[in-house]
């Protein structure tokens, strides 16, 4: 475990669910507000779901994107652009009331594109921190130019970039060199709205490390087919000669899908990848660890073994273990970034080799404590009194209900029954959130994490995302007046009490 990883405690809160005025989460007053409730509370960390753009057609989920590399300029604050006079109050009139509890993302986007195209022309007419602009653009400009001409040629060329016209989708130097002349505005537009949108991020990650609270982010492991990575480095990914995928990506049937999970992504070419010296993926990390103290990787499991279906295939069931670069990646990883602050997430199937990788080079993983409950009460794996230290413990995770949410439409009457006398006493509805918060922090794992909504006590309304679903996920909003002072000193002492302070 990574030497900065200290015994505490954090909350688990997307940016896109934090209060603001303007129907989504953003870098401005509400995320400040959050990081001071997190330091009255006593806690030490702050964790986030992916900031890669977010996409419709894909239930506008974090874990899929067209880049991974590019931040949503969604989340971009109005407040602070106005407070630093490039933007007026009365600009931001919306023709549509925003709603503040749930996320409604197609009118967010339409209204904030208006404000966008506003802020661009201002810009254009009078430039301001030219010379910042400048240096982001040189420093970024690996992924950053690509990105860009990726967002502009899908405007013009509906469908997957590998139904673009040949040259275009070949890479061809001269079709390129003609893109970029063809869309010269636009291409300044996007990489404009990059620098604002990492400006902003840059501040907020400031203030948390003024205020001692460490930001954990979230990687997803695999990318969208259709995304500037993709297009970029067809060769680091499993395709054909026409460039569609011969195989992706997913899980085999699990807690969450008696069919398993297609996730669809393109599984990478590894030999490739490592033959290249893993610089795509030291790059990635390299942007992320900018912007974050510690990384949590989504699907771990699948840098030792990814389970990789045939693309032919409708469910994930008919797929296969493939060996991933284990031992070589992390080697090479540790080169880049010595003490590897990073967390597996290594829930569902978890065999002797991973666990074996994440030993060897001191990578704690994760314990679910709506998951303890059921079987075997002696040597369930998420039982606190069967973890080790080395580990970060959740009461639930963004995939989750919530604590009482599970309880009231998912828990068997075994894990009912187990859960009352683990906890000695018959769960009340109103406080069940409270004893397992109260469990988390009294177990040894270094690190335990809370969901927002557990520390609230909400019901399944506010359920983040339901795996296996497209639609209706990852619209729940904190509504302003929740972050109330006695929740916090509440907090507090409990975390006082079990030494995470």
């Amino acid at each position: 475990m990574s030497e900065s990883f200290k015994r505490g405690s954090g909350i688990l809160l997307p940016i896109s669910a934090l209060p603001s005025a303007y129907g989504i989460g953003d870098f401005g007053p509400g995320a400040f507000r959050f990081v001071d409730f997190c330091v009255d509370a006593g806690q030490k960390y702050w964790q986030v779901l992916p900031l890669n753009p977010t996409e419709e057609i894909f239930g506008n989920s974090p874990y899929s994107s067209n880049s991974a590399f590019a931040v949503d300029p969604i989340y971009i604050s109005f407040e602070q652009l106005v407070r630093e006079g490039h933007l007026k109050k009365s600009e931001l009139k919306s023709q549509k009331s925003l709603s503040d509890d749930r996320i409604e993302y197609e009118s967010v986007r339409a209204y904030k594109a208006r404000i966008f195209d506003l802020l661009f022309e201002r810009w254009k007419d009078a430039p301001w921190d030219q010379k910042k602009y400048a240096t982001f653009v040189e420093k970024n400009t690996d992924w950053l130019e690509d990105f860009a001409l990726f967002l502009c040629l899908k405007q013009e060329h509906p469908g997957s970039w590998n139904d673009w016209p040949e040259a275009l989708r070949r890479r061809e130097s001269n079709a390129l060199k003609d893109a970029r002349q063809k869309y010269v505005d636009d291409l300044t537009r996007i990489k404009f709205l990059q620098f604002i949108a990492q400006k902003q991020f840059e501040n907020l990650r400031d203030t948390c490390r003024q205020k001692n609270v460490l930001l954990i982010g979230d990687l997803p492991i695999y990318v969208n087919f259709d995304s500037s990575d993709v297009w970029s480095h067809p060769e680091f990914y499993k395709l054909d000669g026409d460039d569609n995928p011969i195989y992706v990506a997913g899980v085999p049937p699990d807690y969450f899908s008696e069919t398993g999970q297609r996730w669809g992504n393109p599984v990478y070419d590894w030999e490739r990848i490592q033959a290249d010296g893993f610089k795509w993926w030291i790059q990635r990390l390299k942007r992320n660890f900018a912007f974050y103290d510690f990384l949590r990787i989504d699907h771990f499991r699948g840098l030792i073994g990814y389970w990789q279906i045939p693309a032919s295939e409708e469910t994930a069931i008919n797929g296969e273990w493939i060996p991933g670069p284990s031992d070589a990646f992390f080697q090479c990883l540790q080169k880049s970034f010595p003490n590897l602050p990073i967390i597996a997430e290594d829930l569902g199937i978890v065999t002797d080799d991973v666990r074996e990788a994440m030993k060897k080079f001191n990578i704690p993983g994760m314990k679910v404590l709506l998951f303890a409950f059921s079987g075997d009460q002696k040597t369930h794996p998420y039982i606190p009194e069967n973890y080790i230290p080395e580990c970060v413990v959740y009461t639930g995770t963004h995939d989750n209900n919530t604590t009482r949410g599970w309880y009231q439409q998912d828990a068997t009457d075994e894990e009912k029954t187990n859960l009352a006398d683990y906890l000695k006493k018959k769960p009340k509805l109103n406080t069940l959130h409270w004893d397992l918060i109260k469990v988390a922090l009294q177990s040894v794992a270094q690190i335990a994490l809370l969901p927002m909504q557990d520390i609230l006590g909400l019901d399944a309304s506010a359920r983040m995302n339901k795996p296996g679903t497209v639609s209706g996920n990852w619209k729940w909003r904190l509504l302003s007046g929740a972050m109330k002072p006695t929740l916090a000193s509440k907090l507090q002492e409990l975390t006082r009490q079990n030494t995470r302070c």
